[in-house]
């Protein structure tokens, strides 16, 4: 059952992403943010601050380890497969930032989704995107819903 008034939360600090019902925490995560920090430029591969939107949900009936690329499925990655490449994987939340500093998240392509690289969840590791392990953002794509509101904090 999703919540009603669903609202994620992630924390640079702690490599944490909550999902909470209103006030109510319903499920934590850890998560993966950039290995480069924080920040708003194009081309940077940093993770932006601030407030946001779930502007758009890709893979809903994918497979677990399902490799997209352009938003597009082109491939299905299994445990023990190269992991020199970092695979947008399984499900995808594209962000949209709603304030001036991070107003072009959406042209940058920053999302939430699954990885090929789970051991590094849990430290900052990703490109600028926020990754979650393969399980996890199957559960986290279910409870939520376009429109979904978006804090990214330090």
């Amino acid at each position: 059952m999703s919540p009603a008034d669903p609202r994620i939360e992630v924390s640079i600090g702690t490599q944490r992403l909550r999902l909470f019902d209103g006030a109510r925490l319903v499920r934590e995560w850890s998560c993966s943010t950039s290995k480069f920090g924080i920040g708003f430029t194009e081309g940077s591969n940093k993770t932006p601050l601030g407030h946001f939107m779930v502007k758009e949900k890709h893979g809903a009936d994918a497979r677990s380890g399902t490799i997209f690329k352009a938003r597009q499925p082109v491939g299905l990655w299994e445990p023990g497969m190269d992991t020199t490449s970092d695979f947008v994987l399984t499900r995808i939340l594209w962000l949209h930032g709603l304030e001036p500093r991070n107003a072009n998240t959406y042209l940058r392509y920053i999302y939430i989704h699954g990885t090929n690289d789970e051991q590094s969840i849990g430290r900052p590791a990703s490109h600028g995107c926020v990754r979650l392990r393969n399980s996890d953002v199957i559960e986290l794509f279910d409870l939520v819903t376009v429109g979904t509101p978006v804090w990214i904090g330090e």
